[in-house]
């Protein structure tokens, strides 16, 4: 079944002249700070304020603005042909708060949701800052408008077609800040797209398909394990889980090589990134429940945000070597279904107790751990998964898992999110729980009870082969509950955003692995 044209996220453009003087524009955006002696109003509001003949301090006085993030006081024009732009309809004078790049994102967003199914935008919000201001008014102003509709007559919203960054030098460096926003930004929206997608559209065929054609498209090798290449190489985590499903298994190894320039004239150092791609959870012969099973379309949110990752890293001008694998497959229940108390042999010849049909996302991400190790030579590995509704009990749902085993990359990872908006908190890689691991007849168990998301991150600890390695236990916010800033309800593609920062830096991996 094809998935029906999708809306697409806005058009943005530079510009240095005011939005108020933005020709074709419908609605202007402008900044509003907080003050001790009342709020102020940021740059472009007073070419705003004398082409319309409006006192915009009194009307933020009248209708008690205070400046905080978020806050908008709308203002209709009455289009006149003697106004420098004949086409403006609208006025939003948008709280910044402190100007910080959490507020400045959450504005951009702001601004997406009040300005859905218009034609231009005109912007000088981003303004108050610089480049990381620019870059967070972009990520909300693109993710606050996304959506995703099945509707037989289409999206009943869509985003605004263009939004201008005004009083914005267009010069090359900051034409270069908003291409890598853009594609920040457009990864995340591309995460959440394919986790939004209806798991009879998106079985591992489809959804691998849809990874190489994105990683083709930016000029990256792709090659694609059938579950026949599968069965033959071992992959044992892979083949168990899919193999009850009608749609069988696959397996995507994405690659992505800077320029020697990019690169900095040097070797480049190699990261291997392993998303989850289960494209529905039944959870197996360990059933889950039908209301656990509502949002397990998702559940191949690590696998969407690796591919989406991948694609966009020649728009960061990324300086390392990275390599993306998608170990997917649908955990169904059938007669072919793995039971409860099988034995499987993962990648490599480490063999697994199932005692848990509904622990499978770590079964098949150790087989593409266990192959990058194997194969890959990597100097860092990042693994991302919605895995253990442990991380939710224990962290709620706005904060994501970090586990490590590796001070430098904790650290490298933690400050990214943090710059980023996608926050991570580092939990204990304890071995005071290792011996729960222990089967009386197999390697390891593969659902030792708890702590346990600790317990899921011991286990894939075994297929690391003792490199620099991060497990993003994302399933505390791998759904959004409901609309708030650039969160949408429904899947959040969290981590997009968070491996891009990092994997943009000029040194990722400064420090990783000497300790």
């Amino acid at each position: 079944m094809p998935l029906p044209p999708q809306v697409s996220p806005s058009q943005f453009a530079l510009s240095d002249v005011a939005p108020s003087r933005m020709v074709g524009a419908e609605v202007v955006a402008v900044a509003v700070l907080p003050g001790t002696e009342g709020p102020s109003l940021g740059p472009g509001a007073a070419e705003l304020a004398d082409d319309l003949g409006v006192d915009l301090l009194g009307v933020l006085e009248a209708t008690h603005a205070t400046g905080e993030t978020g806050e908008v006081t709308e203002l209709p024009v009455v289009r006149t042909a003697d106004l420098p732009n004949p086409a403006l309809g609208r006025v939003l004078l948008v709280g910044v708060g402190a100007g910080t790049t959490t507020e400045l994102r959450r504005a951009g967003a702001t601004v997406a949701r009040r300005t859905t199914n218009t034609e231009s935008v005109a912007s000088s919000v981003a303004a108050v800052g610089g480049d990381d201001a620019l870059t967070a008014f972009v990520e909300g102003a693109t993710l606050g408008a996304f959506s995703f509709s099945l509707h037989r007559d289409g999206p009943e919203d869509r985003p605004a077609g263009r939004v201008v960054l005004c009083l914005t030098a267009n010069d090359d460096d900051r034409a270069a800040t908003l291409r890598r926003a853009v594609a920040v930004a457009g990864a995340s929206w591309t995460a959440r797209l394919l986790a939004s997608v209806p798991s009879n559209i998106k079985t591992p065929a489809w959804l691998a398909d849809r990874a190489v054609t994105a990683a083709e498209a930016a000029g990256l090798k792709a090659t694609v394990l059938d579950e026949v290449q599968l069965a033959e190489r071992g992959f044992g985590g892979v083949i168990g889980v899919g193999q009850a499903a009608a749609a069988p298994p696959r397996f995507v190894q994405l690659e992505y090589k800077p320029s020697r320039k990019t690169a900095g004239g040097r070797k480049a150092p190699h990261v291997v990134l392993v998303g989850k791609g289960i494209t529905f959870d039944s959870g197996g012969l360990s059933i889950k429940t039908g209301q656990g099973m509502v949002t397990m379309k998702r559940d191949m949110t690590g696998a969407a945000v690796v591919a989406a990752v991948l694609a966009a890293l020649p728009e960061i001008d990324c300086p390392i070597r990275v390599t993306g694998l998608l170990p997917m497959a649908e955990n169904a229940v059938g007669g072919n279904a793995m039971r409860p108390g099988d034995v499987i042999t993962q990648y490599g010849g480490r063999t697994t107790e199932v005692t848990n049909t509904d622990a499978e996302g770590r079964l098949v991400l150790a087989d593409g751990l266990a192959y990058a190790v194997d194969k890959l030579s990597p100097d860092a590995l990042v693994d991302v998964a919605t895995l253990t509704g442990a991380m939710k009990v224990a962290l709620g749902q706005s904060i994501g898992g970090l586990f490590t085993n590796d001070d430098a990359l904790a650290l490298a990872l933690d400050t990214a999110g943090a710059r980023a908006g996608e926050p991570v908190w580092r939990m204990p890689l304890s071995d005071e729980y290792e011996s729960k691991l222990s089967s009386k007849i197999a390697d390891a168990d593969n659902a030792p009870g708890g702590p346990g998301a600790i317990t899921a991150a011991l286990f894939l600890q075994h297929f690391v082969g003792g490199l620099p390695w991060a497990h993003l236990d994302i399933a505390s916010v791998g759904d959004a509950p409901q609309d708030r800033y650039e969160w949408t309800e429904g899947p959040t593609g969290f981590g997009a955003r968070l491996l891009l920062d990092w994997l943009a830096q000029p040194e990722p991996l400064a420090g990783v692995g000497s300790a």
